[in-house]
């Protein structure tokens, strides 16, 4: 049990008996549950993963407006970043995107993000695209690879004792995941590398079993820290601890890893 990060259960046929699953969650497994159109629909976790959760809890809560805007400063800076490095990698030629990260400010109050966004993905693709939620091929491969970075991303908060419901950024009320949509924003670049290969070496357009085990290799790619490389749900927990420490106030900057080398 204690080497199962993920499991993904999409039949609805499937069943788990709850001993199984308490024994999973007790080893801070995740497991998601996909609805009837394939997709990423629900998560359990571990609701009782760190010894001083409520500190923890305390702390997050506490934790001031500069600290959040500077805390999105950084995440928005590394996520500009490597959406350069790997546009640059795509399409073989120099961009402007290290410009961009270096004008971002405390809080992204100018939204670069958006600017960067909008050249990215005009350029990310040859063919005409619009990334939606709910539209047409390519979106259903990244949306399907965003929900698992989603969820590897909560995991990793939970096991750090975060509370995800409580975003730096995102505040939806409707939101329980909005911390981990907070500091997945980096690493999304990791899944639209993967779309991008499958379009390269597959034809279908259909989110089938082959298309979802491609996409599930996103989990265990290889991420790079400065002294050390690890897997990236071991690279979702590092960067998920530095968090927990910038709100206890042992760090000042997330510690996120670099996608390429």
């Amino acid at each position: 049990m204690e080497d199962i990060g993920f499991i993904v259960i999409d039949h609805p046929e499937i069943y788990l008996s709850l001993p199984a699953m308490n024994l999973l969650i007790e080893n801070n497994a995740a497991i998601v549950i996909c609805n009837k159109n394939h997709l990423p629909n629900g998560l359990f976790m571990n609701l009782n993963s760190h010894h001083i959760q409520q500190e923890i809890f305390k702390n997050q809560i506490n934790a001031s407006v500069p600290l959040k805007k500077q805390l999105w400063q950084q995440t928005i800076i590394e996520k500009i970043t490597n959406q350069g490095l790997l546009l640059e990698t795509i399409t073989k030629k120099k961009n402007n995107f290290n410009f961009l990260a270096s004008k971002v400010v405390s809080g992204d109050t100018t939204n670069m993000e958006g600017v960067a966004a909008n050249f990215y993905w005009k350029t990310f693709f040859e063919h005409d695209f619009k990334r939606e939620r709910f539209g047409d091929y390519p979106n259903n491969f990244l949306n399907y690879g965003y929900a698992l970075l989603r969820a590897a991303t909560a995991r990793a908060l939970s096991g750090s004792g975060l509370l995800n419901t409580l975003g730096i950024h995102h505040k939806s009320k409707y939101n329980a995941f909005a911390l981990a949509d907070d500091i997945m924003e980096p690493f999304r670049p990791i899944v639209d590398e993967k779309v991008f290969e499958i379009m390269q070496q597959y034809e279908e357009q259909v989110l089938n079993t082959k298309i979802k085990a491609e996409l599930l290799q996103i989990l265990t790619r290889t991420v790079y820290f400065k002294e050390e490389k690890s897997p990236l749900m071991v690279g979702l927990q590092k960067t998920a601890s530095s968090l927990q420490q910038c709100y206890s106030g042992d760090k000042k900057k997330i510690k996120y890893p670099k996608l390429w080398i």
